[in-house]
């Protein structure tokens, strides 16, 4: 996925307030949650299509469960779904956490005074439910708006538009951000700028419509629309939340907690919005702890993330490793995020 030309870069644009979506954009709910289906689905003998999961991305409750029960053939009304598989969902959402940037941008916009509000397609007891489990989050945004206060949800504007409307802002100098396509959609309809952070690898294609398309919110820059500008960055370098990984048998996973890098807390497949290079420290076999640059990203020719460490294979290969190409990674701690707009001295990091 590649950064799409900002529309407005070259435009004197002045944004007075910002509307974010929830899942898949500041949460990692789908993430935490993505088995829930799979197993309400294997009582009935049924198996989930990915693809057709994929397409219902960002819709309403009530849509997605007309959809599900029509597409698997369950023998249940929409409602009676909704009803017993919920519960379900309760009980993952309060493992859900916040995704790469997302903490960083509401603090960021709270100390500055800037209006923000929360707009989301889930019904507004769930968005609670959710948000409740995030600190300092719920008192923070000026309003918070689920599709069941509006008239119709997003590709709609209404979400939008009665945001704006709550925070005493023209629709034209709010600024959205999104992971769904018809929460792109529903920014466009409103007349808003909006900025598009997928949380579908390889769809950044898909979002031409947005007027920027970014890999993650850890690159957002709100000085191009007008907005204070971040002050977080040393020398070309975020500092951000620590993020635990391991590298197993070709594939990277994310684990829920890692103390003193060990493998405490189960595996989940890592945020597609963690891309880019970053700055930790690994854990590699009998070698110890050493401090590494690691490259985040896709292999364009498998499904796999690739993971790319240049200063751990280094020290291995000047240890004179047997092996060094077979070595798994045990565990890494990330916690520095490269600027891919300016230069940075790996060096000097590391």
């Amino acid at each position: 996925m590649s950064c799409a030309k900002c529309r407005s870069c070259n435009e004197r644009t002045q944004i007075l307030a910002v509307i974010l979506d929830l899942d898949g954009t500041l949460l990692n709910t789908e993430q935490v949650t993505k088995d829930v289906l799979k197993d309400f689905l294997a009582k009935y003998g049924k198996e989930v299509d990915p693809k057709k999961e994929e397409s219902r991305l960002g819709m309403m409750q009530k849509e997605a469960a007309i959809a599900i029960v029509k597409d698997y053939d369950l023998p249940l009304t929409p409602e009676r779904f909704i009803q017993d598989i919920s519960p379900m969902y309760h009980e993952r959402w309060p493992l859900a956490k916040p995704l790469p940037g997302a903490n960083r941008l509401i603090m960021h916009l709270h100390k500055h005074g800037v209006p923000f509000a929360l707009a989301s397609n889930s019904v507004r007891r769930n968005i609670d439910t959710k948000v409740s489990h995030q600190p300092g989050w719920k008192e923070r945004f000026t309003a918070i708006l689920g599709s069941d206060e509006v008239k119709s949800g997003k590709p709609a504007p209404d979400l939008f538009l009665e945001a704006a409307r709550r925070m005493g802002v023209d629709a034209s100098r709010c600024l959205v951000i999104e992971d769904s396509l018809v929460g792109v959609e529903a920014a466009r309809a409103a007349k808003m700028k909006v900025v598009a952070v997928p949380s579908i690898e390889g769809e950044a294609e898909s979002y031409s419509i947005a007027d920027l398309v970014l890999h993650s919110l850890l690159e957002f820059q709100p000085e191009l629309w007008g907005l204070p500008p971040f002050e977080d960055w040393i020398n070309n370098v975020l500092p951000i939340e620590p993020t635990y990984v391991a590298y197993v048998d070709g594939f990277l996973q994310e684990a829920q907690d890692l103390p003193q890098y060990g493998t405490d807390g189960g595996p989940f497949t890592i945020p597609v919005q963690l891309s880019g290079l970053f700055c930790g420290w690994a854990t590699v076999d009998e070698l110890g702890k050493f401090k590494v640059v690691v490259a985040l990203g896709w292999d364009s020719c498998t499904p796999k993330r690739s993971f790319v460490s240049v200063t751990l294979l280094a020290l291995i290969l000047e240890r004179n490793h047997s092996n060094p190409f077979g070595l798994p990674l045990i565990a890494c701690a990330i916690c520095l995020f490269c600027s891919k707009y300016a230069p940075v001295k790996v060096g000097a990091i590391v």
